[in-house]
């Protein structure tokens, strides 16, 4: 894989350099018989063109490293957060820990305001998996709080994306831990 990924940059480069020896070449031509308005298009030719083989290089590197047969993404999400306030998460598959994040203010309000945070992309292979996410925070009575929520799944060989979600509970005045695939 990283063969073609570095044969893919080496080609790219190239066909950069080779079309920038080449506008030179142009723009010297240019100022003697043409005037700047044509090189100033072939410029901008060269810049769409550099623009797109930089998408369909970074589409190639996705394809690569993250094989759709493979790809594992989770996410997490929290309602208002009343009664939790969240300090870290830690992400564990099959007993090993991949994933850490400590939260600042400011994320903790975008996640308050609805938003989705990716903690984790990679690859995981086809089978029986078990996630642990271990939530350490503030909890109801600014009380520490340390809470695991433990799910299984079968990774099939299509892509998969498991959310974490961090619900208030009034009735019992608790956070509650919830996961959802996403089919």
């Amino acid at each position: 894989m990283n063969k073609a990924i570095r044969t893919a940059f080496v080609l790219s480069l190239s066909l950069i350099f080779n079309g920038t020896t080449v506008l030179a070449q142009e723009a010297e031509t240019a100022t003697k018989t043409e005037p700047n308005t044509e090189l100033e298009q072939n410029i901008q030719d060269l810049k769409k063109d550099v623009l797109k083989l930089n998408r369909n290089l970074f589409i190639l590197e996705e394809d690569l490293l993250f094989p759709a047969n493979t790809q594992f993404s989770v996410f997490l999400s929290m309602d208002s957060g009343q009664l939790f306030t969240l300090d870290s998460v830690q992400l564990k598959i099959d007993n090993k820990v991949i994933a850490n994040h400590l939260y600042t203010e400011r994320e903790l309000t975008a996640l308050q305001r609805g938003g989705v945070q990716r903690l984790y992309i990679g690859n995981l292979a086809s089978g029986e998996h078990e996630i642990i996410a271990i939530f350490t925070g503030e909890g109801p009575n600014q009380r520490d709080y340390r809470r695991g929520e433990t799910i299984n799944i079968e990774k099939g060989s299509e892509p998969q994306f498991i959310e974490l979600q961090i619900i208030d509970d009034p009735a019992k005045e608790q956070p509650v831990f919830k996961t959802r695939v996403w089919e």
